[in-house]
C-alpha cells in the first residue's frame, strides 16, 4: 500500500485514533473499529475502505481530498460513500465534484448528507453521532460519536426475567435508552464551540484544536478567526473529563521542541498525563 500521507496512531483501550493535522495543511482522522472518519484534508490510501466520513467544515486542509476519496472508491469498485457535512456545504460540493467530473470524465458517485446543529445520524443500533455547533469563520460543526444502550429501569431491576416478560407483553416500556460519548472532535473553533458541548469534556477521547501556543500570539484575534490557544486549554483544565484529550491542528509556526516546551511550562501535569499533543 502506498505511503502517500503522514499517519500518526494511537491505541486507547479498544479503540484506534488515526490521522494527522497540522493547521493550514491538512487535517484527517478515523476511528477503525468505529469505521468512521473525520476531515478529508488529504486521502491516505489505507483510509479507503472507510466508507462514513465527518466533514467539519469547507476550509481546503480539511475538505481538499473528499474528490480524490470518492474517485478512488469507484476506482477500486467500493460502494459510494457516505460523507456528512454542514448543510451549508452541500450544493457547493456539489458543484465541486461536478467541475471535478468535467475535467476528469469519471463519474464521482457518494452521498452527501447536510447536517445541522442538533442533527442526529444513526450508524448502527449502538452507534449515534450528534452534530454540534461550532465556532469559526465559515460553517461548521463539530461531532459526537455515542454509545447507545436500552438498559432496564431502576423500579424493575429487581423483578425476575418472567416478571419483566409479562411487562413488557402487557405493553410496559421496561427498558431506557443510556447513551455515552465516546470519541468527540471539535475541529476548527474558537472556545466558543467547545464550551456549547457539554458531551465533548466527558467523552471518553476528544479531539480538539489547539492552533496556537506562543504567549505573543493574541487570543482576541485567534478567536476572532475561529480557532484556540493554550491559554484556552488553561482556562478550561478542570473541565475536561475524559480519558484522552489529543491537541492537533498546531500551527507550522511551531515545530514540535516548542510546542512541548510551551505546553508544558503552562499544563506540567499534561492534565494528569491525558494530554497527547499530536505532532
Amino acid at each position: 500500500m502506498p505511503k502517500n500521507a503522514p499517519v500518526k496512531t494511537l491505541k486507547h483501550g479498544d479503540l484506534t485514533i488515526e490521522g494527522y493535522s497540522r493547521a493550514a495543511v491538512q487535517s484527517y482522522w478515523r476511528v477503525p473499529e468505529m469505521s468512521l472518519g473525520f476531515d478529508l484534508g488529504v486521502q491516505p490510501w489505507g483510509f479507503m475502505g472507510t466508507e462514513t466520513w465527518f466533514v467539519s467544515h469547507a476550509h481546503l486542509d480539511h475538505i481538499a481530498a473528499l474528490p480524490v476519496y470518492v474517485a478512488r472508491r469507484r476506482m477500486m469498485k467500493m460502494d459510494p460513500p457516505t460523507i456528512y457535512l454542514p448543510e451549508e456545504n452541500v450544493d457547493g460540493v456539489n458543484h465541486l465534484l461536478a467541475a471535478i467530473t468535467k475535467l476528469d470524465r469519471g463519474r464521482l458517485p457518494c452521498q452527501l448528507i447536510g447536517l445541522a446543529p442538533g442533527a442526529e445520524v444513526e450508524l448502527s443500533r449502538e452507534l449515534v453521532v450528534t452534530a454540534t455547533a461550532t465556532t469559526h469563520t465559515v460553517p461548521s460543526l463539530g461531532y459526537v460519536v455515542w454509545d447507545r444502550r436500552k438498559k432496564l429501569k431502576p423500579e424493575y431491576q429487581g423483578l425476575e426475567g418472567h416478571e419483566i416478560r409479562d411487562l413488557r407483553l402487557a405493553g410496559t416500556e421496561v427498558s431506557s435508552e443510556v447513551r455515552e460519548p465516546i470519541v468527540a472532535y471539535l475541529g476548527d473553533s474558537s472556545p466558543k464551540g467547545l464550551d456549547a458541548s457539554p458531551a465533548m469534556y466527558r467523552a471518553k477521547i476528544l479531539i480538539a484544536e489547539m492552533t496556537f501556543v506562543a504567549p505573543e500570539h493574541r487570543k482576541e484575534k485567534i478567536h476572532k478567526h475561529g480557532h484556540m490557544h493554550l491559554d484556552d486549554w488553561v482556562d478550561r483544565a478542570a473541565l475536561f473529563e475524559n480519558e484522552l484529550v489529543i491537541a492537533a491542528h498546531l500551527s507550522t509556526r511551531y515545530n514540535a521542541r516548542q510546542v512541548e516546551r510551551m505546553v508544558k511550562k503552562k499544563l506540567p501535569d499534561l492534565l494528569d498525563g491525558r494530554l497527547h499533543l499530536w505532532l
